[in-house]
């Protein structure tokens, strides 16, 4: 009868457990996953930077709707395998269950609200939001896609939102918290926090680095967890959130490093060097001092050394040295002499050496998954096992010492970081001038209207809400509104693809003299 009742109440919230009038499947659940397949939001996503945008490097490159799809087909696998074993469905069911199609709605939409130019986008809307806007909640892309589901997109007359089911809601809080308040005590304040939850080194008392909702949807996400009341803790995934969430793992450390060794860019010789010099003299650089490893950083090893530190650091409940030789050991093996060590050419035997690299290596990573019944604070309910976390951990490794600490990648993002910030600063003025306000593209009116109703009704039920800890309460109309065109203006850029944000600031900067452009449309 409970297991029954829990089914109900995972289905509740404003979809219902029936089919609603334009749903072609019966499942409320797989109508959910319908429903964010055919969202704007996510047809957006193919021109949405995953590293890189595809825009100055040719077509190679994933972008964030080819990653999300991949995620969905990792994660839905991940699934498939959990519930084919009568020992993990059970844990599953205990833990509050795990439903196929959930699954694969939270990896499809996990990256709604995902800004233009990737992770980069990312922290300069937070930078802008927090600063220019005073907005505490800032800006954070996982928070950015709840708001998209739950109220900013649009699938009928009348309707806020997607109006999903609370099961699919709760499986895309991949960090169920908000940025400082909720829940309580805040997760950030744990003795080890969970992954995402602690304050970043750069902006220490600014809150989470990461969190999946924004003060103005908190009622949503604790719609969405009461079903899971009592049986899971209230910052702790569910089933179906932490299975996205190491999809979204596995899908990123091998995608990325297949579009890197297609353009040219992840080389073997550096690749090479760095892991196999560490693995000849590990010990040596174990006995190094920070401060030396520091000093010899352009050393091969180095990094693959502090690498080794820093999971002993933060992850020491699982953080095993052998497992680290062995994970290298097999990246050394698979990727660098494998794959890197013949240049890509187009060939089918390089496609084909590209193809057995990503296949073999998902395999092994979903054969890796376990149901975890009482994780620690850094891991969920569903995670890899400890060779494959690490084999995870140096694959992501090697993306972010190789591609991501390039120079030249470095000088693309600055301009990026200009785009924005112009694009940002021009709304802004386009919406505090008043003798221009019937000619607002009609979306930023939507959304600034809709921003400034739900800033006033915090104001007057949880003013608390809208000002960073142990800062007064008192907040006049000026600040409301400011705060308002901060969260339109916000709103808008992180709903444009990378080349609509750069032909709209082209147009606000009068660089262009084409009136109509398919690039954008206001």
């Amino acid at each position: 009868m409970q297991d029954a009742q829990l089914r109900t109440d995972r289905r509740s919230g404003r979809s219902g457990p029936r089919r609603a009038p334009g749903d072609l499947a019966a499942s409320p659940f797989r109508a959910d996953r319908d429903r964010v397949s055919s969202s704007a939001f996510f047809a957006r996503l193919g021109g949405v930077t995953q590293v890189v945008s595809p825009s100055g490097s040719g077509l190679l490159l994933h972008n964030r709707l080819t990653h999300s799809l991949k995620v969905a087909q990792v994660a839905r696998a991940i699934a498939e395998r959990l519930v084919a074993d009568p020992a993990d469905l059970t844990k599953l069911d205990r833990l509050g269950g795990c439903d196929l199609d959930v699954v694969e709605a939270a990896g499809l939409g996990h990256d709604l609200g995902h800004p233009p130019f990737g992770h980069l986008g990312e922290s300069v809307l937070d930078r802008l939001a927090r600063q220019r806007f005073a907005l505490p909640d800032g800006f954070e892309g996982n928070a950015q896609s709840y708001r998209v589901v739950t109220r900013i997109d649009v699938r009928g007359i009348g309707c806020d939102g997607l109006d999903l089911t609370a099961a699919v809601r709760a499986a895309l809080l991949k960090y169920p918290w908000t940025r400082l308040a909720e829940p309580q005590p805040h997760p950030r304040h744990l003795p080890v926090p969970p992954r995402g939850a602690s304050e970043p080194e750069e902006a220490p008392g600014t809150g989470s680095a990461k969190f999946s909702c924004y003060s103005t949807e908190l009622d949503d996400m604790v719609d969405a967890r009461t079903p899971f009341r009592g049986r899971l803790a209230d910052w702790q995934q569910t089933v179906e959130a932490s299975i996205m969430d190491t999809a979204d793992d596995i899908a990123y450390a091998i995608h990325d490093l297949e579009d890197f060794h297609r353009v040219g860019i992840l080389q073997h010789t550096s690749v090479s060097h760095e892991l196999t010099e560490w693995l000849g003299h590990a010990v040596e650089f174990a006995g190094r001092s920070d401060a030396d490893l520091a000093g010899d950083g352009m050393r091969p090893g180095c990094s693959l050394e502090r690498l080794r530190r820093r999971l002993h650091a933060k992850d020491a409940w699982i953080a095993d040295d052998e497992a680290f030789v062995s994970a290298v050991k097999k990246v050394v093996a698979n990727l660098v002499t494998k794959l890197l060590e013949v240049p890509f050419d187009r060939s089918q035997q390089a496609e084909q050496a590209v193809a057995a690299f990503s296949g073999e290596w998902t395999q092994r990573l979903v054969e890796g998954i376990q149901v975890v019944e009482e994780p620690p604070t850094r891991s969920g309910h569903v995670a890899l096992a400890v060779e494959q976390w690490h084999e995870v951990q140096v694959l992501k490794f090697v993306h972010r010492r190789f591609v991501l600490q390039r120079p030249d990648l470095a000088l693309h993002q600055r301009g990026q970081d200009r785009l924005l910030s112009k694009l940002v600063e021009a709304l802004d003025n386009w919406l505090i001038d008043r003798s221009e306000a019937a000619r607002l593209p009609h979306r930023l009116r939507d959304l600034f209207d809709r921003a400034r109703a739900e800033f006033a009704l915090l104001h007057r039920d949880a003013p608390e809400l809208l000002v960073q800890p142990g800062e007064p309460v008192a907040i006049d109309a000026a600040h409301l509104e400011r705060m308002a065109r901060g969260r339109a203006v916000i709103d808008f850029v992180a709903s444009l693809t990378d080349d609509q944000a750069a032909a709209l600031l082209e147009a606000l900067s009068g660089r262009t003299t084409q009136l109509w452009n398919d690039t954008f449309v206001l």
